[in-house]
């Protein structure tokens, strides 16, 4: 494997340290992105019952549920129930903004390291042809031990950039469409907390 790396010139350094952090990314969002972490199960049944009574019965959440994204919204939403309809969609508006925002946090690294891994690849095999055009130069075309070296730097360093930037493009795909999905759940469940709201007080 070092020698693999070895062969791949410089230019392998930032293509690994860009494998880590795409690893890592990929880890990380898919943890902190898991529905039962976002739309905590039990409150999104208690706000089915609450629709299904026709009004909300508030209990006291466990303190994950609470600080969950969409326990947020309810608080939000419950903060501003006695302000009107429009600010309490509004209030509910600014929440949803950062909530996006952090959902989405990591996913344009992730996305520019699938973009900068197959050029710099390809940075690395314009650098092994400089280095076979060079050795051309100076001992001329018969000397194959010493054009293998660049040939096999432009190669590693082509491959390596793929090898990176392709699972970088599946894993930034399918993550920003778990943020989609995420979003349109939340959604739906602050405009039937917003309905909720204005039919009637909690109890």
């Amino acid at each position: 494997m070092y020698e693999l790396v070895k062969a791949g010139g410089w230019v392998m350094v930032p293509i690994l340290a860009c494998s880590v952090l795409a690893l890592a990314i990929i880890l990380e969002r898919a943890w902190a992105l898991r529905r039962a972490r976002v739309l905590p199960p039990p409150l999104v049944a208690d706000l089915r019952h609450w629709a299904e009574q026709g009004g909300l019965q508030l209990r006291t959440l466990d303190e994950r549920t609470a600080r969950s994204p969409l326990g947020r919204v309810v608080f939000t939403a419950l903060a501003n129930r006695h302000l009107g309809r429009e600010v309490v969609k509004e209030s509910i508006e600014d929440t949803g903004r950062h909530i996006v925002f952090e959902l989405e946090r990591f996913l344009n690294t992730l996305g520019t390291i699938a973009t900068i891994a197959p050029l710099l690849g390809l940075l690395g095999t314009v650098s092994g042809m400089i280095n076979i055009l060079g050795v051309v130069g100076t001992h001329g075309s018969g000397d194959f031990k010493l054009m293998a070296s660049g040939m096999s730097e432009a190669l590693v360093a082509t491959a390596s950039g793929l090898l990176v930037a392709i699972p970088a493009v599946a894993g930034y795909r399918w993550l920003r469409g778990r943020v989609d999905e995420l979003v349109v759940g939340l959604e739906k469940e602050a405009l039937l907390l917003v309905d909720l709201l204005q039919a009637g007080r909690p109890a």
